[in-house]
């Protein structure tokens, strides 16, 4: 009978028995490896998927350049490639592996590690995947600077990379404080970006119509963005620009990922959110300043590289140096093909500029199927 029942166990005084507690590690879904230095009073943190992702980037990179050095008019075994990176190949191999071709793998890699970097800054900043330098202006900036220097001042490379970054730091600054609006939503800078990118374009347009046929055409080749005819006078300047910045960004890398929760969240954790936007964009702007003034306005690879980097390695945001190595590898890649895909040789920047249009295709496609 139902009116019958009595529970025993709480007759007899027992309580329930209380729920096993879990006294191992949290389980977060990431695996991560911690690196303890000093007796463990320095401590690294590297996300294991992240970490192997970057070996692999790094080595296909490698394979890149190695098919890279030995492919050509002049075509080199990859054994006498390695002998000449030793320094136990004949002097005409080594001329044309080390003094020439070289440079050139150095340069790629270097450049579009830089370019990654900058999208990840901006696309951080905004919040927003369309927020690379490319469509918010800042490398139009940077470009007008360089060719104001080229063709009216005739300036040599370190004269025109001051101009690239004087202009990008004028045109971040106008974008920026045209779309301040009680603060600079992610939409306002991409829109405002895209007006001013636009009249820049004219303005350089304009600038190369006037110059001398001879000037002109030669900032129009340059324009396209191209590696040709770099050596080793154009690695150490920006390999020095390269190893003052990214340790800054290195170290203002987690305030970033704070400040993408909002400017109360960041301030709330000791965060000075506007000077930490300006110096990152300060370091984002100098970085598309150095790739200019190298090799001319090189496009969407900053667009495309963060992107791809946050989907191989899953992240919940962009992250600085895995947007740095597939950077790195876009442009290597880009630059080979450019070479020798075709049977004629391509500035980079058309290849970089098809290497966006597929990416936009695809993240229409993605699109259209959510």
């Amino acid at each position: 009978m139902t009116g019958a029942y009595h529970d025993h166990s709480r007759a007899r005084g027992n309580r329930p028995a209380a729920p096993a507690t879990n006294t191992g590690p949290i389980d977060f879904g990431r695996r991560v490896a911690v690196l303890r230095l000093l007796g463990g009073r320095l401590s690294l943190r590297f996300d294991l998927r992240s970490l192997v992702t970057g070996v692999i980037l790094l080595l296909s990179t490698a394979m890149i350049g190695a098919v890279s050095l030995a492919s050509g008019k002049f075509p080199i075994p990859l054994a006498d490639v390695f002998r000449a990176l030793h320094g136990t190949a004949g002097d005409n191999i080594r001329m044309v592996v080390v003094e020439w071709r070289l440079p050139r793998l150095l340069l790629a890699f270097l450049l579009g590690a830089a370019l990654g970097l900058s999208g990840a800054i901006f696309q951080s900043l905004t919040r927003n995947p369309l927020g690379s330098p490319d469509i918010i202006g800042f490398s139009a900036g940077t470009y007008t600077g360089a060719l104001a220097v080229l063709l009216i001042f005739s300036g040599g490379y370190y004269e025109t990379a001051a101009g690239a970054l004087a202009g990008g730091i004028i045109t971040a600054a106008a974008v920026y404080l045209l779309a301040y609006h009680g603060g600079a939503q992610s939409f306002r800078l991409i829109v405002v970006g895209i007006g001013i990118s636009a009249l820049l374009g004219a303005l350089n347009a304009w600038m190369i119509r006037q110059a001398d046929l001879q000037v002109a055409m030669s900032a129009a080749i340059w324009g396209a963005g191209s590696l040709n005819g770099l050596a080793f006078e154009q690695v150490w300047p920006v390999l020095l620009m390269l190893a003052l910045i990214v340790p800054c960004l290195l170290i203002l890398a987690r305030p970033m990922r704070q400040l993408e929760l909002g400017d109360d969240a960041a301030m709330s954790s000791g965060i000075h959110a506007n000077r930490l936007r300006l110096m990152l964009m300060i370091c984002g702007v100098a970085l598309t300043a150095i790739v200019t003034a190298a090799a001319g306005p090189i496009a969407f690879v900053s667009l495309a590289a963060p992107q791809i980097a946050r989907r191989v390695t899953r992240l919940a945001g962009v992250a600085l140096i895995p947007s740095a190595l597939v950077g790195g590898l876009l442009l290597t890649t880009a630059d080979w093909a450019a070479q020798h895909a075709f049977g004629v040789q391509l500035p980079v920047g058309v290849m970089t500029v098809s290497i966006g249009g597929l990416y936009f295709l695809w993240l229409l496609l993605r699109e259209a199927r959510q």
